[in-house]
């Protein structure tokens, strides 16, 4: 006899026991989150997966190289059958029985006296769902209650403390411009902001969803144009903080990647105010990529180089060895260099790049304004002129910028 409705219980198995036999992809499956909460593992299989080798051999696991035989659950707290074979899981089940060891069944779940439910964490909460059997619909409602977790949609009822420390600031790297590409932690923080310090190229869709409460605080910084000080920006942060909001500095691509994010961190510590960091996905990397572009490709690309392309090569402040660039024959990625492309392209020419060197440049990459241009070091600049490119945008200078060539000719 088996219940209509399964019992949702959370196990303490730390230190305890815990019986997987089998090694396939459904103990793969299983094993993380049991060796997450401290329990003592067996997996009894002839053969495992190699992920399930590799838990084995770090000594997350204990691996009994052999088959299923009766009496492998004494001592046991809990058990999984998960081999492919229904006799031996089974055998297993009847044993569990007989030592009132609960025990999943993973190929047929309802012959088991226990289930795997559909689980996600959340900021210290474990969500479990159960759906009498039904496996996709329980992961279905899982994932939706995690994503409704993460964005806010769903209160956490985070408490935050009466007295001491403020809330502090999180300095959130947005991604490259599409708002479901910034991180899962970068949304969760979002969601709980008093204040959003938000640059121009942060996903500007994210701002949309904010609660009324939240102040956003405007940090555009246009090129060549109308910019917010970093001082002013600074200041911000710490007089928000020190107010006992929960600031978050939301950056378009990477917080560290020409984005000024270690100035922020440094000016809030100074002044010590907690801070934390959520990398972002850079537009260096993520722009070319979604233009079909991989900065470095086996057998073409051995290297790849992030340069800021924001002053000329022969400006005194410049801090890049442009011939030696010139002298690589991998990848380059130039960001902020869309106005002195033609002088960058001159000096890597006279230094050693051929001129007809593929060339990519996107700009307003991952947006719905993007445009792609394709051309080769030595007509690039005259290019991006006639095309009307502007920033932001990102320049890719290489034999990786002709890959994408490869897919247009099969289509």
């Amino acid at each position: 006899m088996h219940a209509e409705q399964h019992y949702l219980v959370g196990l303490d198995l730390a230190g305890r026991r815990v019986v997987v036999v089998g090694g396939g992809t459904v103990a793969q499956r299983r094993l993380p989150r049991l060796v997450a909460a401290g329990a003592a593992v067996d997996v009894i299989a002839p053969e495992v997966t190699p992920a399930v080798q590799a838990m084995a051999d770090a000594g997350e696991v204990r691996w009994h190289r052999r088959g299923y035989a009766g009496g492998d659950l004494d001592g046991a707290w809990y058990a999984l059958a998960c081999t492919p074979d229904p006799e031996v899981n089974a055998a297993v089940v009847a044993e569990a029985e007989s030592r009132r060891v609960f025990c999943v069944r993973a190929d047929v779940a309802v012959a088991g006296s226990a289930v795997t439910p559909a689980t996600g964490d959340h900021e210290g909460l474990l969500v479990g769902v159960l759906a009498g059997g039904r496996p996709r619909r329980s992961a279905a409602v899982r994932d939706a209650l995690l994503d409704a977790l993460r964005e806010g949609r769903v209160p956490d009822h985070v408490e935050r403390p009466a007295s001491g420390p403020p809330p502090g600031v999180a300095l959130v790297g947005g991604g490259p411009g599409d708002p479901d590409l910034i991180t899962v932690r970068g949304r969760r923080l979002l969601a709980r902001a008093d204040v959003v310090v938000a640059d121009r190229l942060a996903p500007r869709e994210l701002l949309d969803e904010l609660p009324p409460h939240v102040q956003v605080v405007d940090a555009a910084k246009i090129p060549y144009g109308r910019a917010a000080s970093q001082e002013l920006i600074n200041t911000a942060l710490i007089s928000n903080a020190r107010a006992g909001r929960f600031v978050v500095r939301l950056k378009g691509g990477d917080p560290y990647v020409f984005g000024r994010g270690f100035e922020e961190l440094l000016a809030c510590a100074e002044e010590g105010i907690p801070v934390s960091v959520v990398p972002g996905v850079t537009s260096a990397f993520g722009v070319p990529a979604l233009a079909g572009v991989p900065v470095t490709h086996r057998g073409v690309a051995h290297e790849v180089v992030v340069v800021s392309g924001h002053v000329a090569p022969d400006d005194e402040t410049s801090l890049v060895d442009w011939p030696a660039l010139a002298r690589l024959k991998g990848t380059l990625v130039v960001l902020m260099g869309v106005e002195r492309i033609a002088a960058h392209a001159e000096v890597l020419m006279a230094h050693g790049r051929a001129p007809e060197t593929p060339v990519l440049v996107v700009q307003e990459g991952a947006t719905r304004n993007e445009r792609v241009l394709r051309s080769t070091l030595d007509h690039v600049a005259k290019a991006i002129k006639e095309e009307g490119i502007r920033p932001p945008a990102i320049i890719v200078i290489g034999p990786v910028a002709a890959l994408r060539n490869r897919l247009t000719d099969t289509d």
